[in-house]
């Protein structure tokens, strides 16, 4: 007998889940890509991502994943030879790392561990002791979806200014964009990147680069730069095409519409303080079973450094690895594996467990998924403490009785902090 019958849950930090109206709008016969609505639904999409982006910048978008769109932002700033800064703070901020060396860049990095945020002291050192100013750019991951870092790319932004260095702000908004708060004008950010598959609540397959003017001032100074990840004509067109270096990704682009419409509907400030909400139900949760003998362990200690998409979790002994499969087969809730934590393969690597709650959620998808993580420490005998579904209600509780009252969700949730 098992109790998965039903609908899944996927808990895993993307693909997140997508909502029903965003895949009606994908069931569709492929269109016309060369006139008639396609075309004029994705001229409307520009403004509404920067919206998203917090920016009046620039967009290109790609048919690729978050990867996709590292390598765009790299090609069209950073020649080979050139040297990049990248304070690292988990898997990704290693990955961006590695994508720059793939193409020429001499990387310079700053490993700050997996479960603390980068320190801004120890990037402007390093900024203040590059006197030739040979760094390119200062490539920070805003949320590692590995570790569950969150970092704070203002402060970078401070030091740049603070040691009056030319270089290049560059954020990684994978797993944070449309979930934690992020102002890539405000914050000084030159060159942002977002895929479709997390807060956005679109299928894998769409990669996006928002860019500065000074950024694109670097673009135009560039000796060259691949025909496909040359931001220039897909962020001004003069044919529809070019927006995306060939054939347009139709389908991906209708879901996006409705995603988009569903963001703005709520409103971005809300859409923050309602992942502010959850995020903080799950963190209460994990406290809870983390005492009274209870071995679970979250990875960041920090709440200010937690993301708001993702959290990382310890599990010693094979715990993780029992909990996700018997999460999975008996109550059809799928968590994430403990990505970059551990060596592959190692006996370590089933120690460590990640849940997402990003994107298409709301109060009873992680109170139901906390259920069931629940029901899965007492079915396997796995030590850990009690109170945590209480803990968890009490989170949503406050915030809601606030909302109830007559003050704003987002000013709730700030009261709640």
């Amino acid at each position: 007998m098992t109790l998965s019958q039903g609908r899944p849950y996927l808990a895993i930090p993307g693909p997140s889940v997508m909502p029903d109206a965003v895949l009606a709008a994908m069931h569709r016969p492929a269109p016309n890509i060369y006139e008639g609505e396609i075309v004029e639904l994705a001229a409307g999409l520009i403004p509404d991502l920067r919206a998203v982006a917090r920016t009046k910048g620039h967009v290109a978008i790609y048919i690729g994943n978050g990867h996709a769109a590292w390598e765009a932002a790299l090609a069209n700033t950073v020649a080979p030879g050139e040297t990049v800064l990248v304070p690292a703070t988990g898997r990704f901020g290693h990955g961006w790392a590695d994508m720059a060396q793939g193409l020429g860049a001499d990387v310079h990095m700053l490993d700050f561990g997996k479960s603390t945020p980068l320190d801004p002291a120890a990037v402007e050192a390093a900024l203040r002791a590059d006197t030739g100013h040979k760094i390119k750019a200062v490539l920070v991951t805003h949320v590692d979806t590995a570790s569950s870092v969150l970092n704070d790319v203002a402060a970078v932004r401070a030091a740049l200014d603070r040691v009056g260095h030319p270089a290049l702000l560059m954020a990684d908004c994978v797993a944070s964009m449309a979930v934690d708060r992020f102002e890539m004008d405000a914050w000084g950010v030159d060159v942002a990147v977002a895929a479709s598959q997390k807060g956005l609540m679109v299928p894998p397959g769409l990669g996006f680069v928002f860019f500065s003017d000074k950024a694109a001032q670097v673009r135009a100074a560039m000796p060259r730069v691949s025909r496909y990840w040359d931001w220039a004509p897909r962020a001004n067109p003069e044919q529809f095409y070019q927006y995306w270096g060939g054939t347009a990704p139709t389908h991906h682009l209708y879901g996006l519409r409705v995603a988009l419409d569903m963001l703005h509907g709520e409103g971005i400030e809300a859409v923050w303080a309602r992942h502010e909400t959850l995020a903080r139900a799950v963190w209460a949760a994990c406290e809870a079973w983390g005492q009274g003998g209870g071995t679970l362990r979250l990875n960041v200690a920090n709440t200010a450094h937690r993301a708001r998409a993702v959290t990382a979790l310890c599990l010693p002994q094979g715990g993780a690895g029992q909990l996700r499969k018997w999460c999975e087969t008996q109550a059809g809730v799928t968590l994430g594996i403990g990505l970059g934590m551990a060596e592959p393969g190692s006996p370590a690597a089933d120690d460590f467990f990640r849940i997402g709650h990003m994107g298409h959620v709301n109060a009873h998808m992680v109170l139901g998924m906390l259920g069931a993580v629940d029901a899965g420490l007492k079915a396997l005998g796995l030590p850990h403490g009690s109170g945590a579904l209480a803990a968890a209600t009490d989170v949503v509780a406050q915030v809601t009785a606030g909302a109830t009252a007559g003050a704003p969700a987002s000013a709730a949730a700030a009261a709640a902090r």
